[in-house]
């Protein structure tokens, strides 16, 4: 076993958290990577910019903002654990809130995109055939739009591993309950002999964000062929 039982608490709590984040964040992520790119209505902007911000903030403000708001003594906190006795801050689905709420602007951004690659003309088709909105969405956009999604989805995962200034901020650095791969590396470095332990982590992270990139891009890549897009492009680089 070349991981402690503290490094091995570590990776499984960051495994959990980061599939929590993703399938938390798709449905989301979907419904307004739509939205954006699809529906023209007054606020548009600035619930993209409120979308983007956490990719611009120092992390541990969108994490402080949480606390204020979701902890024991915060409005929404508290009527959370007066009206359902669930307490979020300072445990590991205080962690999943953290990394969804910084990783989602980087499922949406591939979602949108998809959505606009989408030639309006088969989506029109259908609709002449008298399929009904929801119909279509569900049976030409969403299927045509699962390359962006399996990359939005990969892309949330990777960031959510990584996760670190919002979830110390909001749920603190707690062994065994909150203490993701990011947190124990940072521990690691402040205590006599753990620069071996942070190194192995540190490689771990890496080779765990790799081949979730790798990965993506091959199940994107096989989405692709499936949808018939390569043939696309080649017919048009062709031309």
């Amino acid at each position: 076993m070349w991981l402690s039982p503290e490094e091995w608490d570590a990776l499984r709590l960051s495994a959990k958290v980061a599939l929590w984040s993703t399938a938390a964040c798709l449905p989301f992520g979907i419904a307004l990577g739509w939205l954006l790119e699809r529906r023209r209505f007054p606020g548009k902007f600035w619930i993209d910019m409120l979308v983007q911000l956490p990719m611009v903030l120092p992390p541990v403000v969108p994490g402080y903002l949480l606390l204020l708001l979701l902890g024991t003594n915060g409005p929404l906190g508290a009527w959370l654990q007066a009206t359902f006795g669930i307490v979020v801050a300072f445990t590991w689905k205080g962690a999943v809130i953290a990394s969804a709420v910084m990783a989602f602007p980087l499922m949406v951004q591939p979602i949108r995109l998809a959505f606009r690659l989408i030639d309006p003309r088969l989506e029109n088709a259908a609709i002449t055939l008298g399929a009904r909105p929801w119909s279509v969405f569900f049976s030409v956009t969403l299927p045509l739009s699962v390359p962006g999604i399996i990359a939005g989805s990969f892309l949330c995962f990777s960031r959510s591993l990584g996760e670190f200034g919002a979830t110390m901020a909001f749920v603190g650095n707690i062994p065994g309950e909150t203490r993701t791969l990011p947190l124990a590396i940072y521990s690691l470095t402040h205590v006599p002999d753990g620069e071996a332990a942070a190194m192995r982590l540190s490689l771990l992270s890496i080779v765990l964000a790799v081949a979730a990139l790798l990965l993506s891009r091959w199940v994107s890549h096989r989405a692709e062929r499936k949808l018939g897009f390569q043939d696309h492009r080649h017919q048009h680089a062709e031309l």
